[in-house]
């Protein structure tokens, strides 16, 4: 458990929170590319509790500023894309990417009023099919050279999802190894072959047994936790005899990401983005290690699941999120269907808008969220008295951060500590674009060139 006063400090992202001024240190994703396709790329934006509306002009610049014109208070997410800004519908002020004033039309002939007046904006990038933005002041940092920022858009997906609820315990079910085994629970197994794009359908690295047979059947995992130059590595042991365990290395990417596999091909590279202190978005790319993503599947299985243009799950508190009686007697463990992200939603969402952790009870499986949360704590901590949070990079260090390795496989119950290093490696090398072998597991792992 844990007083108000502590749970307030990790959960409220407002610009004077201590936690919100962290959050600012660092690239959030604003939006998804996709959605500033179109004949009028405009999209309302709220992000870290700030209305903002984003843009991208006739040049192809993109811009991201306060949503509420600086004239009289009116809603630029209506405005004007002309002249190299966005122009306010009331009285026709023109905005470039920057925020300056371009033009007050309705000022009498000669007015240099527009020269003094700046509307708040923040500097926006294109990244992995993901919009990014900066909140905070000053220079922006790197970007670490992770997977989904090294492979080729070929070979990498984006989506996103919304969630009505607090930002962290939307990311503290993602690194969260046991539950898992409950709550992703299918009382039969499908044919692997068609889990193409699906996480827990397919077999385990090694194998051909199916991953949910794997977390049914052995539901209690012995966790590791490592904390490393980007937040958390953890790792889940499920023993399946004296000879085989069940391997599966997660990573918890500062503050509010986390790298998963999805499949021997695919891993997630996972936000959970505050939109106030009680909605996130979580955004995923999608990176694959073998051949291009086909992302016509991906799209078209992801919106069977959540409406454009908000991207809101169609199943939600509303209607139960599906929920079925019959489904949770035969079934699934939820009676809620098959797919992952509904019983994700439901998880973080039944808490309650912020989680009272003033209530809870932690055991030995909530061990990973403990240390995030203290490392929540110390970097908060480092910001506010000015030192640069971890993962705060500049470009002379953006490629010491690589990787993050992950691997779900089955390996030798003696000797898995180099296993999954070594099925990581093999499938960078295997790559056919330069996946980086990150350095500390490079040092441990010795492959000849036909390995």
């Amino acid at each position: 458990m844990m007083s108000q006063e502590q749970n307030d400090l990790i959960t409220r992202i407002g610009p004077k929170d201590p936690c919100g001024r962290l959050m600012r240190k660092y690239w959030q994703p604003a939006a998804l590319v996709d959605e500033l396709q179109g004949a009028r790329p405009v999209r309302p934006v709220k992000l870290l509790g700030e209305n903002l509306v984003l843009f991208r002009d006739e040049h192809g610049r993109y811009g991201l500023i306060e949503r509420h014109c600086a004239h009289r208070g009116a809603d630029l997410a209506f405005g004007r894309l002309e002249h190299g800004g966005l122009r306010c519908a009331f009285h026709g002020w023109l905005f470039d990417v920057s925020g300056q004033c371009l033009e007050t039309p309705a000022e009498p002939k000669g007015s240099n009023l527009c020269r003094n007046i700046r509307q708040r904006a923040y500097a926006v990038v294109e990244k992995s099919g993901i919009l990014w933005a900066y909140l905070g002041e000053g220079e922006p940092p790197a970007f670490a050279e992770i997977d989904c920022f090294v492979a080729p858009e070929s070979h990498t997906f984006a989506f996103k999802g919304h969630m009505n609820c607090n930002w962290l315990q939307a990311l503290e079910v993602g690194i969260d190894p046991s539950h898992a085994s409950y709550l992703h629970r299918f009382f039969e197994d499908e044919d692997t072959s068609t889990a193409y794009g699906k996480q827990f359908r397919g077999a385990s690295a090694g194998s051909d047994m199916p991953m949910t047979k794997i977390l049914r059947e052995y539901d209690r995992p012995i966790i590791n936790v490592e904390q490393t130059e980007y937040g958390l590595r953890l790792i889940a042991l499920r023993e399946l005899d004296a000879e085989r365990t069940h391997v599966r290395v997660t990573n918890q990417l500062f503050p509010h990401g986390f790298v998963i596999p999805m499949s021997t091909e695919m891993t997630i590279t996972q936000w959970h983005v505050p939109i106030d202190d009680e909605n996130c978005y979580w955004y995923a790319i999608f990176t694959s290690y073998t051949t291009p993503v086909d992302k016509k599947k991906m799209r078209e299985q992801r919106l069977e699941l959540y409406e454009l243009p908000d991207y809101k799950s169609r199943k939600n508190k509303s209607n139960d999120y599906g929920f079925d009686a019959q489904e949770q007697l035969r079934s699934t463990y939820t009676g809620m269907g098959a797919d992952i992200n509904v019983h994700d939603q439901w998880a973080v969402e039944s808490m309650g808008p912020i989680q009272d952790r003033t209530k809870e009870h932690l055991g030995q499986s909530d061990k990973a969220i403990v240390q995030y949360r203290r490392l929540l704590r110390q970097e908060i901590e480092k910001v506010a008295s000015g030192e640069p949070p971890m993962l705060f990079l500049d470009a002379s260090n953006a490629r010491s951060i690589q990787g993050p390795a992950t691997m779900d496989g089955i390996g030798p119950t003696q000797g898995w500590e180099t296993f999954w290093m070594e099925v990581d490696v093999k499938r960078r090398r295997g790559a056919p674009w330069v996946a980086p072998v990150p350095e500390e597991i490079a040092a441990k792992v010795h492959l000849s060139a036909a390995e």
